[in-house]
């Protein structure tokens, strides 16, 4: 026996884990708001300011219900569980919509007024997705393990992503619309209910750290003292929300492509399959790199991508050089998820996981959305070029708070000269949570 259970109970929460991302990725190839979902309203008649909220709603509804979720991941007895019900009811109201998209077309701006209801609440759901995901993975894995598990998993869906991909362009010509997306968005649902149903079969080790139970009034209290006592973790939350920002822009990648170049079935469908193979290679090769390397040099790696990106769409004015900048970025958001979750193993007192992984998510959502908020009706009167200004200054930003805050505090925490590998420096930092 181990921290972690026995090798069996191992085992399985691996096989789990990467039948996980395996899974997830392709769903959301087909349900992706970086690429299918803005052609969808494109189509439906919405305005860019609606097809921004769309974007935005992905952020903001990702907050403001996340300290209920805190609650419920902190005080459950067997947070697997809860996060499976969870995810099935989330899924299964998608679903709901999904199924009404035939009746709700022809009737002028229904479609998109419901989609973006739906899509809100869809969501809120994914608001308890770090805070619950992110403690079973540091629970039920080694920490050797769990950039590899991660990376391969993820990689796997990314791969199958892209033959889930190439369906997109001969559904969306061949089928009349709206029946196209509703196919599309019915496999992907179908997809993400069998996820959900994988998280009923992790086992949790009996010995695991338990969370303290945190109150949503309580975890809303402690956000400032736990991240102004804690410079390890303060560090991370902002390199993370200047990576954050940068991926929650991805959509209007598509929108430019879209507006500027005037794309359609099959460069959308090229786009998913550019975002799945960029993804499935930061994946595979830096979630083996962050077990060998550390996650903090992940992260590095991640800002140097979303820099390339950002340059390469500011200096040139082609539809190849778009395509290369969004390969970059949607490399650059799956190397940041890589470092992201093991760098939170790292600076998080093992008893206050969830509390210190809902902050990280909630700061970084709620400065991205206020960012894509801001920049849909600056993008409508005076193009996209200032939104590739900010991709390109946030990456900067990012790699230099890793070079001389993150490294700095980790070193420090940690004893070992800079190296940032497995070994856990929540031990030495002050509790957040005291007083």
């Amino acid at each position: 026996m181990t921290g972690y259970g026995g090798r069996e109970d191992i085992r399985r929460n691996l096989v789990i884990l990467f039948l996980d991302g395996m899974l997830f990725a392709p769903a959301m190839t087909l349900i992706s708001i970086t690429a299918v979902i803005p052609y969808f309203l494109h189509q439906a008649g919405a305005t860019t300011f609606q097809i921004g909220l769309a974007a935005s709603s992905a952020l903001v509804c990702n907050f403001l219900i996340q300290p209920v979720f805190v609650r419920l991941a902190s005080g459950s007895p067997h947070p697997h569980r809860t996060f499976g019900k969870i995810l099935v009811l989330q899924r299964g109201l998608f679903v709901a919509f999904v199924l009404c998209i035939p009746w709700l077309a022809g009737h002028g701006n229904v479609l998109t007024l419901v989609f973006l209801f739906f899509w809100g609440v869809f969501n809120l759901f994914v608001g308890s997705y770090g805070v619950f995901y992110t403690p079973l993975v540091l629970k039920t894995l080694p920490p050797n393990r769990r950039g590899s598990a991660r990376g391969a998993g993820s990689a796997t869906g990314m791969l199958l992503s892209i033959g889930v991909a190439t369906l997109i362009p001969p559904v969306l010509g061949g089928v009349a619309f709206p029946e196209n997306y509703m196919l599309l968005f019915s496999i992907g649902s179908v997809l993400l209910l069998i996820d959900a149903w994988l998280f009923f079969q992790l086992r949790i080790p009996e010995d695991a750290p338990q969370d303290v139970p945190v109150s949503a009034i309580q975890y809303v209290r402690q956000m400032p003292a736990a991240i102004r006592r804690n410079p390890p973790f303060r560090s991370l939350v902002t390199a993370s929300v200047f990576l954050v920002v940068p991926n929650s822009l991805l959509p209007y990648y598509t929108l430019y492509a879209i507006r500027v170049f005037h794309v359609a079935d099959r460069q959308v469908g090229l786009i998913a399959v550019l975002a799945a193979v960029a993804g499935a290679t930061g994946y595979f090769i830096f979630g083996i790199a962050a077990d060998r390397w550390g996650p903090r040099l992940v992260l590095q790696v991640s800002s140097v991508a979303i820099i390339l990106a950002g340059s390469l769409a500011l200096a040139t004015h082609s539809l190849p050089a778009l395509y290369l900048a969004w390969a970059l970025a949607n490399f650059g958001m799956s190397t940041y998820l890589v470092a992201a979750t093991l760098l939170l193993g790292l600076v998080s007192p093992p008893t206050q996981m969830t509390l210190h992984v809902g902050m990280q998510s909630a700061v970084s959502l709620a400065m991205s959305a206020l960012v894509v908020l801001l920049l849909a009706p600056l993008v409508q009167r005076i193009g996209f070029m200032p939104m590739f200004a900010i991709v390109l200054l946030c990456g900067a930003s990012s790699l230099l708070v890793n070079a001389f805050g993150l490294r700095k505090h980790l070193a420090r925490a940690s004893g070992v000269g800079g190296s940032v590998g497995a070994k856990p420096v929540s031990h030495v930092v002050e509790n957040p949570c005291v007083g």
